[in-house]
């Protein structure tokens, strides 16, 4: 019989027993390796999911608060607070013509409006008008809407929703240009969007406040926020 010359310990031997446990040894070390693996894997995979809910639930919260926030605030345009209120004098729906100079002496709120093409401009006189104990109390003695249309149609539209505000015309927007309120709307510069200047009896500008430019484009301030503004933002 031919001598057994294949290599390794022989089986049945001491040494192939030691082989076979030396094998299973390793394959119990590669299992234990596959599973720390696979426990890391998984650690890391709960890692993960949990920074994303943080996350998401973060964002959640910073998305609602976001709703929920008070509209922004207003921009304040050139002439500002302590610069003297440029004068002017324009065409009335109460008839002929009204001057900043006749309310010296007074502190008068100049509100610089669209006009015809937003109702909600009006609506805003309208609201100012039904709160007129609020609006005294706030140190308003009287009120002055400026808008760019003509003022036949501006007198046509005071009267068919009965408003007692003179509303001026500026038709080629020198007075509106030379408050800038026509930089802070929707069409450009060619109409003005929702600003209000209060001047003081001495015609210095005491607060001002643009709400209508970018990216809102406000077109109605609520009545109480409107006077809170300027309550909180005035110098006098």
């Amino acid at each position: 019989m031919a001598a057994d010359t294949r290599p390794g310990p022989k089986p049945g031997t001491k040494g192939a027993a030691k082989a076979a446990r030396r094998e299973k040894a390793q394959l119990l070390r590669e299992h234990a390796q596959q599973r720390q693996a696979r426990r890391r894997r998984l650690r890391v995979t709960a890692l993960v999911a949990a920074v994303v809910m943080a996350v998401t639930a973060g964002l959640y919260v910073i998305f609602r608060q976001a709703e929920q926030a008070p509209a922004a605030g207003y921009d304040v345009g050139s002439p500002g607070i302590g610069q003297t209120a440029p004068g002017f004098t324009l065409a009335s729906s109460a008839g002929g013509t009204e001057s900043l100079a006749d309310h010296r002496g007074e502190t008068v709120l100049l509100y610089f409006q669209e006009g015809l093409g937003c109702q909600p401009c009006w609506d805003q006189i309208t609201d100012l008008e039904k709160a007129e104990k609020k609006v005294k109390a706030a140190g308003v003695d009287s009120m002055l809407s400026i808008t760019t249309d003509p003022a036949g149609l501006v007198e046509r539209k005071v009267k068919d929703d009965g408003i007692t505000t003179p509303v001026l015309s500026d038709p080629d927007l020198k007075v509106s240009k030379t408050y800038t309120t026509n930089e802070y709307g929707m069409m450009g510069t060619s109409k003005n969007g929702h600003s209000f200047i209060l001047v003081g009896p001495d015609g210095t500008i005491q607060w001002r406040a643009d709400y209508g430019g970018a990216p809102d484009y406000t077109m109605y301030v609520a009545v109480d926020k409107l006077l809170a503004d300027l309550n909180a933002g005035r110098q006098t």
